[in-house]
């Protein structure tokens, strides 16, 4: 093989040149699966990712993988060079992958072409590493046999597979939260170039000629100042890319753990947005709040129960009811809960620090399962729109029956159940999934500008559908009152009830049926 290292300068190091290079496999290998997380994750947040698109990145991550296996085979002779430029390339395009992507989609409003482009490259990339590696640790060895070659190929795998948990990890927990998108990805390159620079350095300086080092470290050099750049200017870039996506100057952008928060302000209009979506605009959004809260308190409750709804407002509406003593807030998020203690504290009136609500910071689906969840006279599901599988099961038959297990006889459940103009199947498939957990469901619409006409759904346990009315102690409202309230319950011709089959954790119906639904408006 050309330049194996069979002379005495190549023999030395043998002893610490294998666990090195193993080493440098898993760095490797974990860098790789931070690279497809990185993918799945703008996905996800830039498009709305579901079931599909995670499907089409994974399997053809999987392909270029197999690609790239094929690929470089004739390239094997020269393996410590051709690694060396691989480890550069895929540090280079992974580290620049979640900035390129980000910035198509707010220039350009899609991503899909380089989405696809960044998959199929990183994932050929990776998948010549495996072959050459191969090559590498058995470079020198004469007389190979079977047995040798598959206890090469095993510690090959133990390193990789290790490598990639390393790297599943890595990216949730410590990259994503503490360094974002961009600078996780540009951070994991750089990594990957001091793998390869270690690599070229230590392991395989005797197996490449004068000349390839040299080209090797200019092309390190450059790719290492060039996500250096990245590294210090990604806030500006981040910052000028994600205006261009919101008409009002944003005055809060955090990634938590959970999704994108952005809060936008202009002219006293302050807007909150979940990974893109709009969740409120502070115009108008005491006609969405009012709608959604008040109804289900038309029986004058003590507990109340807000599930979502993490920015304080529902909770706002329920504690002006006099009846109401207690409210328990479960939210996902602990970042939104913070906003809204601080910078939303003026809107929400303080709700959140009120002495009568108790907060949660938890997954909704989960806790109803516990023994908490019990003993409420009204339950508020203000949960945004299941665009995604995550949120699809906050809108599933089992999380409607869960939520009426946690009613008192004779409670009220009201639900945010998305635009019937907009996503009209989304919609009713809400008003059905809600009836086939065994509550009845009345189904009711207002026209809030910002969103539109907007749905709602008023249901409890067993019985007749409740009547939409409001309490005779009722505070004083801006935008809702009984005539209103009535009127809510009519449907033009064009909206009309549709009876579906119910959305539920096996068939997350709802989700498509929102996609497909901003689709074609």
């Amino acid at each position: 093989m050309s330049g194996a290292a069979t002379g005495r300068r190549g023999a030395a190091p043998l002893r610490w040149a294998r666990p090195l290079l193993l080493a440098a496999v898993g760095v490797c290998a974990a860098c790789g699966l931070v690279y497809e997380l990185v993918l799945l994750t703008l996905s996800a947040s830039l498009v709305g990712g579901g079931i599909t698109e995670t499907s089409l990145i994974v399997a053809g991550f999987v392909a270029a993988l197999g690609a790239g296996a094929l690929l470089v085979k004739p390239l094997l002779g020269h393996s410590a060079t051709v690694f060396v430029a691989v480890e550069i390339l895929l540090g280079v395009v992974g580290g620049l992958s979640a900035v390129t992507l980000y910035v198509s989609f707010s220039f350009y409003g899609t991503s899909a072409a380089v989405l696809v482009g960044a998959t199929a490259v990183i994932g050929i990339l990776v998948g010549a590493e495996v072959p050459l590696l191969m090559t590498l640790l058995q470079s020198g060895r004469s007389g190979i046999d079977a047995r040798t070659s598959g206890r090469v190929l095993a510690d090959l795998n133990a390193a990789d597979y290790a490598g990639a948990l390393l790297g599943g990890l890595a990216w949730p927990f410590v990259l994503l939260p503490l360094a974002g998108q961009v600078r996780g990805a540009a951070l994991t390159g750089m990594v990957n170039l001091a793998a390869a620079a270690v690599v070229a350095a230590f392991l395989l300086r005797e197996q490449m000629g004068v000349g390839a080092r040299r080209a090797a470290t200019a092309a390190l050099l450059a790719a290492a100042v060039l996500l250096g750049v990245l590294l210090v200017r990604a806030h500006d870039i981040e910052v000028t890319a994600r205006q261009r996506l919101y008409a009002d100057p944003v005055v809060v952008a955090e990634q938590s753990a959970y999704q994108q928060i952005v809060l936008t302000e202009r002219s006293g209009d302050v807007r909150l947005y979940l990974d893109g979506d709009l969740q409120f605009s502070s115009l108008d959004e005491y006609r969405y709040t009012e709608a959604l809260v008040h109804p289900v308190l038309a029986a004058d409750p003590e507990r109340v129960l807000v599930l979502g709804g993490g920015d304080g407002l529902a909770a706002r509406e329920a504690l002006r009811h006099p009846s109401v003593r207690e409210v328990v807030q479960v939210d996902l998020d602990p970042a939104v809960l913070d906003l809204a203690r601080t910078r939303l504290a003026e809107l929400n009136g303080g709700s959140l620090t009120d002495p009568r609500v108790q907060v949660i910071a938890a997954d909704a689906f989960t806790w109803l399962r516990g023994p908490a969840a019990r003993g409420f006279d009204a339950v508020v599901v203000d949960m945004p729109d299941p665009d995604t599988p995550a949120l699809g099961r906050l809108y599933s038959t089992e999380f409607y029956g869960l939520v009426g297990a946690a009613l008192n006889p004779g409670g009220l459940m009201s639900v945010q159940a998305g635009s019937p103009y907009s996503t009209p199947t989304a919609y009713w498939r809400t008003i059905s999934t809600i009836g086939s957990a065994g509550l009845a469901a009345t189904p009711y619409h207002v026209h809030v500008p910002s969103f539109g006409d907007w749905g709602f759904a008023l249901a409890r346990p067993g019985g007749p559908p409740p009547a939409l009315t409001l309490s005779g102690q009722a505070p004083p409202m801006r935008f809702l009152d009984e005539a209103v309230l009535q009127a809510a319950a009519v449907f033009p011709r064009d909206r009309l009830p549709q009876p579906l089959p119910p959305s539920t954790l096996d068939r997350p119906l709802v989700v498509d049926d929102t996609r497909h639904g901003y689709v074609g408006r």
